[in-house]
């Protein structure tokens, strides 16, 4: 079976058939969810984010326009949203939930290795806590890079900033992220 695409869903949408919209929800919140969680650290934030993401989505399906792909679309409304949303926070700190953080990289509950997968849990926790130390637009940058695949060219697209400002700022994160984490193992 032919899978229907993002523009013909988004069209029967704007038509008046809103089980067509669910379907784009069920594609994509799996990755609305990830960004939300990766960029504000905390499981309900990001939740009641992805939430108001497909909210938004909704309501400005409107001026999508369906000669481009939804993905790229979504991803900037969510990256936008939680942009704002860590500005509106931004002198506050934030909990790390330990529980949520192996969750999210989806670490095996049974092996034979307990040894590697606790190894693997405490760097994961690690990196973790250290991105959530980054500025928040190096945070987006790296989001969008490592945890997406995007090419320094679409990361300038999504975020409407010149390809320039896109690789100095993943530099410029990387380092930032490097020097959080020596801090760290030093201590």
């Amino acid at each position: 079976m032919l899978e229907i695409s993002d523009q013909n869903l988004v069209m029967r949408t704007l038509t008046g058939e809103t089980h067509a919209y669910s379907d784009l929800v069920q594609r994509y919140q799996g990755s609305v969810f990830n960004i939300c969680y990766r960029l504000l650290g905390e499981r309900r934030e990001a939740e009641d984010l992805t939430q108001e993401a497909f909210i938004r989505a909704y309501q400005r399906l409107q001026t999508f326009d369906t000669q481009r792909e939804f993905g790229p679309w979504m991803r900037r409304l969510t990256v936008n949203l939680c942009y704002n949303q860590l500005q509106k926070r931004r002198f506050e700190e934030m909990p790390l939930e330990e529980e949520t953080t192996l969750n999210m990289w989806q670490i095996p509950r049974e092996t034979n290795q307990p040894e590697k997968v606790f190894l693997q849990a405490e760097r994961h926790s690690s990196l973790r806590a250290a991105l959530l130390e980054l500025n928040t637009q190096y945070r987006v940058v790296i989001e969008l890079r490592h945890f997406h695949d995007l090419s320094y060219e679409e990361i300038s697209t999504e975020l409407n900033l010149p390809i320039n400002t896109v690789k100095s700022h993943i530099f410029r994160a990387r380092k930032q992220l490097a020097q959080i984490l020596v801090n760290a193992s030093e201590t």
